[in-house]
C-alpha cells in the first residue's frame, strides 16, 4: 500500500522536529511527551488531546515534559521523514465528507473544520526499534507511525479471511467504520486519504463516531478499579442480554452517557421487564390459558385498523432508524412500539369479552413476534427463546410482516423470560463486576502494614565476582551510599558482569543475612520472569543511592 502511495506521487520527503529528553538521553515517542495543548489549554499528549480532540504534534505542546522521568528539559531536534500529502488530497476528501449523507452532524462538523483550516502533509514515519519498515532507499532505520500502518490492518484482515473474496468488503460494500470520538480525524480524514492516495479501495459508507461512556458521572479508570469490568459479568448470574439491553441505551451516539447503577436496575425492571417482559407474558399466558395456545380468528374493527397502521408504520420507522446506525433510537422505537401495544391490550380488556378477544390475541401475538425479530440485534438470546415461545422460524430481519402468524397456528408453552432486579441482588452484582480482575487469591494477599516493614533502596552495583562453589551464582558488591552490602543472586545464567557494573537497582535491605553456598548474602533484588526469563528491576533515572522506595 505504502508503495502504491509513494508511486501514485502522494509522498513527499520534510524535515520534522522531534522531542528528545535530555535526562533519558533518548528520542520520545508520542506518548511519552506531554504538555498543555494549545487549543483547550488541558493536558494533553504528544499526538492528542482528549479534551478537545484535537491531533497533535509534540512540538505544539506547551510547558512540555518526559513522561518517563518528569524532566522538563525537552530539545526538539530535525530529522527528515516521509510526510503523506494530505494537501494534495484535500479537494477529493472534501467532496466525499460534503455528499456523504450518512455522517452524522457532529461528524461532519468536525471533519469539515479540519478542511477549513486547511489540510497539511501529515508525518508517516518514526525513528523507532520497533515497528514495521519502511521499503524505501534511504530510510530502513526508520518505521511507519502507527496511524499509517494500523488501519492497513483491516485491510490485511479481510484478505487472510478470504484470498478470493477480499476485495469486494473495499470494492463493493457498505462499510462502517465504528469509532470514539478522539478517532474522528483519523477516520474521516488520515485513513480515507490513505484509500485515495492508493486508489484502489472505495471510503466507507458511514463514519459513526461515539461519545464518551463514563462511570456515575466519573471518567472510567482500571487503574483505580472504577468502572464495569466486562471480564467480571458472567460471574454476576445475569443473563448477557441484560447487559447488552442497558448498554444499547446507554450508546453515547449524540453526546456523553454514563453508567449509572440504580437507572442500570430501572431501566430493567420498567422497560425490559415492566413493558416488554409484561406484554409478551400476558399475550402468550392468555393465549394459552383461553384458546389452548391456538391463535383465533380475528375481526377487525376500525379502531384495529386504525391501530394496525400505527404499528406498521412504527415498525418500518424503526428499521430506517438501524439502518442508519441510531441504535439506541431504535430501541426506544421497540419500546414505543411495545408500550402501545400494552395500551391496546389493557384498554380492550380482552378478560371481559370472548368474542373480542379473539381479535386482541390475534394483533398482540403478532406484534410480539415483531418485537422479536426487531430485539434479534439488541437481546439476541432472549429475542431466539421469544420466538420459540411463540413457534417463529422467522429470523429475516429485512421481511419483517406485520401478519406473519396466521390463525390456528399454536404457540409453544409461555415462561417468563426476565426476572427483576433487586436491591440486594443489584449490591452483590456491584461488588463482582465493579472490581479489577483479581490475579492473586485473598488468602495470598497482605495486610499494607507487613508491606511497608519492607526496607527497599537504591543502590549502584560495583563489583561482581564468581560464587567459589556455585556455577550459577553471582556475587555482588552494591553501595548504599553510606556502606557497602553484598548479595548473592542466581543471575549468572542473565546477565555478563559487563552488563551488571554499574547499574542501579532497588533492593530489599532489612532480610536477615543468610549463607548461600557458604557465602553470606545481605539483601535481595528483585526481578521479574517468565517463560524461563529473567530481567532485573532497575530505574529510568540515575538517583542517589540508598534512595527509599516507596
Amino acid at each position: 500500500m505504502f508503495k502504491n502511495i509513494y508511486k501514485n506521487g502522494f509522498i513527499e520527503e520534510k524535515t520534522l522536529k522531534l522531542p528528545f529528553c535530555l535526562e533519558c538521553e533518548k528520542q520520545l515517542a508520542d506518548r511519552y511527551i506531554e504538555g498543555e495543548c494549545p487549543k483547550c489549554d488541558k493536558q494533553a499528549r504528544g499526538d492528542q488531546c482528549e479534551s478537545c480532540s484535537s491531533v497533535l504534534d509534540p512540538i505544539q505542546l506547551i510547558n512540555p515534559k518526559c513522561t518517563i522521568c518528569n524532566s522538563k528539559k525537552i530539545e526538539f531536534r530535525d530529522e527528515k521523514h516521509l510526510f503523506l500529502k494530505l494537501n494534495k488530497l484535500e479537494p477529493e476528501l472534501k467532496k466525499w465528507i460534503n455528499e456523504n449523507d450518512q455522517l452524522r452532524i457532529q461528524v461532519k462538523n468536525l471533519a469539515l473544520s479540519w478542511i477549513k483550516e486547511g489540510l497539511k502533509p501529515r508525518c508517516i514515519t518514526r525513528d523507532l526499534k520497533w515497528g514495521i519498515k519502511v521499503p524505501l532507499d534511504g530510510y530502513e532505520n526508520k518505521v511507519f507511525y502507527v496511524w499509517f500502518d494500523a488501519p492497513i490492518g483491516y485491510i490485511s484482515s479481510t484478505k487472510e479471511w478470504n484470498k478470493e473474496k477480499w476485495r469486494d468488503f473495499w470494492t463493493n460494500s457498505k462499510m462502517y467504520n465504528f469509532i470514539g470520538k478522539d478517532n474522528i480525524p483519523f477516520h474521516t480524514i488520515f485513513f480515507p486519504g490513505m484509500l485515495l492516495a492508493d486508489k484502489r479501495f472505495s471510503l466507507a459508507y458511514n463514519v459513526v463516531g461515539l461519545q464518551y461512556c463514563n462511570y456515575e458521572r466519573q471518567k472510567i479508570s482500571k487503574s483505580k478499579s472504577f468502572g464495569v469490568f466486562c471480564e467480571n459479568l458472567a460471574k454476576a448470574g445475569l443473563d448477557s442480554d441484560y447487559w447488552r439491553f442497558y448498554s444499547t441505551y446507554l450508546i453515547p451516539e449524540t453526546k456523553d452517557t454514563d453508567f449509572l447503577w440504580n437507572e442500570f436496575k430501572e431501566r430493567i425492571n420498567s422497560d425490559l421487564i415492566g413493558n416488554i417482559g409484561n406484554l409478551i407474558n400476558r399475550t402468550t399466558t392468555f393465549l394459552q390459558k383461553n384458546f389452548n395456545g391456538k391463535v383465533p380468528e380475528p375481526d377487525l374493527t376500525e379502531e384495529d385498523k386504525h391501530f394496525i397502521s400505527i404499528i406498521t408504520k412504527e415498525i418500518k420507522n424503526t428499521l430506517e432508524i438501524i439502518e442508519k446506525v441510531k441504535l439506541r433510537e431504535g430501541l426506544e422505537n421497540i419500546l414505543k412500539i411495545s408500550a402501545y401495544t400494552n395500551k391496546y391490550f389493557q384498554d380492550n380488556a380482552p378478560w371481559s369479552n370472548e368474542e373480542r378477544s379473539k381479535t386482541i390475541m390475534y394483533l398482540c401475538i403478532n406484534i410480539c413476534e415483531k418485537i422479536g425479530i426487531l430485539l434479534l440485534p439488541y437481546i439476541p438470546s432472549k429475542s431466539k427463546e421469544l420466538l420459540e415461545i411463540i413457534n417463529s422460524k422467522e429470523r429475516d430481519f429485512s421481511k419483517i410482516e406485520i401478519f406473519n402468524i396466521k390463525p390456528t397456528h399454536k404457540i409453544n408453552k409461555p415462561k417468563i423470560l426476565f426476572n427483576k432486579i433487586e436491591d440486594e441482588q443489584l449490591k452483590k452484582i456491584k461488588q463482582i463486576v465493579s472490581k479489577v480482575t483479581e490475579y492473586f487469591k485473598e488468602e495470598s494477599k497482605v495486610e499494607l502494614e507487613e508491606f511497608q516493614k519492607l526496607d527497599i533502596r537504591i543502590g549502584t552495583i560495583i563489583r561482581i565476582e564468581d560464587h567459589p562453589n556455585a556455577d550459577k551464582l553471582f556475587i555482588l558488591k552494591v553501595d548504599l551510599g553510606e556502606r557497602e552490602i553484598q548479595i548473592v543472586s542466581g543471575i549468572k545464567d542473565y546477565y555478563t558482569k559487563e552488563e551488571l557494573k554499574n547499574k542501579q537497582i532497588p533492593i530489599i535491605v532489612n532480610l536477615k543475612p543468610t549463607k548461600l553456598r557458604g557465602v553470606n548474602s545481605d539483601g535481595m533484588l528483585l526481578a521479574a520472569s517468565k517463560n524461563n526469563k529473567l530481567t532485573l528491576l532497575t530505574i529510568d533515572k540515575k538517583i542517589e543511592n540508598n534512595s527509599k522506595v516507596s
